[in-house]
């Protein structure tokens, strides 16, 4: 059993295969469940369909009624979704930047269940796209759709199909379209947790156009949202900044076992806040050195893509299981990689397992106190680095040549 452990013959396509379809049908069967006993807004279980999505419905009605300050407002968010939705199926805080209440407003402009559905297909949609250009091979998109991940995101109507197609197309177009990709990067910015390493890699590897286009970009939003929605709406997000670390994040009123970060671990074993962000700061500096060196080196650039998008969940101290959307196209750069060059021993089990993990994280983290995702997402890492590491030795001494460019 080891040895087929060792050399991954146990993953065979039929079997990978097999396992997707179960798991696709799965989801299906139980987001037809749900949507089909609902009233179109609340489920059978008391809970807002997408759950957390009823917060950005709600955010874009108060945008349309011309009240784009009221989502930083604790109190008259929660009123308006309990108006909404049902006084008892529980509260979803706004802290996204005003530059999400734009997304929130247009899809606000359609009846919450079909709101949702063409929420959740179109940003679907934007993420297969965005796996399929980095690994355009057979079942390539049946495996990518049945990513557990996917089955988080769509439960809870989140966005991190969005953050993840963003982040993958802006790494795609990097080498040969420099200003789209620095504007799909600033486009990023609606999850600014998640950007701590993209300047970091940026500037290591010289996309000087890039920093420049997503530069640009922020601005543009910053400035257009200060003028749609006035200054004060600005103000409410940066005083909203405080509950968002100190209740959401500090004292885990999420549920420790919902975050997939280093500190969440910390605070989940009894540590104290200064322990937990001293842990943090270590996860996140290593991280930054290793993407720095990355996109400095001339290592190939799909490894150096699947470090940066790992590393942005492990360089945060808050990121949900659905955030781990981001690991979908990371796989993907890897798997694509090691399709080319080949796999060492134990590199196709581990990616199972880390492919794997977004299903039984929460539950696994939950009843054992184990923190299986951020642990999964460290070994990935720490593999990603390793087979980055002989061949840029190699490339620092040589004095010639290009730097391995993305797939087209």
């Amino acid at each position: 059993m080891l040895g087929h452990l060792r050399t991954g013959d146990w993953l065979t396509r039929e079997r990978v295969r097999m396992i997707s379809v179960t798991l696709l049908t799965f989801y299906v069967l139980l987001m037809v469940f749900l949507f089909a006993t609902s009233n179109g807004r609340v489920d059978r279980f008391d809970r807002p369909l997408g759950t957390d999505y009823s917060q950005v419905w709600t955010a874009g009605r108060f945008v349309l009624e011309g009240h784009p300050e009221e989502p930083f407002d604790n109190v008259a968010h929660q009123r308006r979704q309990q108006d909404y939705f049902s006084p008892t199926s529980g509260f979803f805080h706004w802290g996204y930047p005003p530059y999400f209440l734009v997304v929130a407003a247009v899809f606000a402009l359609l009846p919450y269940a079909l709101s949702l559905l063409l929420w959740q297909a179109s940003t679907l949609l934007l993420y297969l796209a965005a796996v399929r250009r980095i690994a355009p091979i057979q079942d390539c998109l049946l495996v990518a759709a049945a990513f557990p991940a996917v089955f988080v995101n769509i439960g809870h109507g989140h966005n991190g199909f969005l953050s993840a197609g963003l982040m993958a197309l802006a790494l795609l177009a990097l080498e040969r379209r420099p200003v789209v990709a620095g504007i799909l990067f600033g486009l990023l910015a609606y999850k600014p947790q998640f950007g701590l390493l993209i300047p970091i890699a940026l500037l290591a590897g010289g996309y000087w156009r890039a920093i420049v286009a997503a530069g640009a970009t922020i601005v543009a939003m910053t400035l257009g949202t200060a003028w749609a929605f006035g200054w004060e709406t600005w103000r409410g997000f940066f005083d909203m900044m405080h509950f968002s670390r100190v209740v959401i994040s500090e004292q885990g009123a999420t549920g420790w076992y919902k975050i997939q970060t280093v500190f969440s671990a910390v605070r989940m074993w009894g540590g104290s806040i200064p322990l937990a962000y001293g842990v943090q700061a270590v996860s996140t500096l290593g991280c930054a050195a290793m993407v720095a060196w990355m996109w400095f080196a001339r290592v190939d650039r799909r490894l150096a893509a699947a470090a940066l998008m790992t590393g942005a969940l492990l360089s945060t101290p808050y990121a949900l299981d659905y955030d781990m959307m981001l690991l979908g196209p990371a796989l993907a750069f890897f798997i694509a990689h090691g399709l080319e060059t080949g796999f060492a021993p134990w590199e196709k089990t581990i990616l199972a397992v880390v492919w794997a993990t977004p299903l039984l994280a929460r539950d696994l983290t939950m009843t054992t106190f184990i923190p299986v995702g951020q642990i999964a997402m460290i070994v990935f890492m720490a593999m990603i680095f390793r087979r980055t590491w002989p061949n840029a030795r190699q490339d620092l001494v040589a004095t010639t040549g290009v730097l391995p460019s993305m797939p087209r």
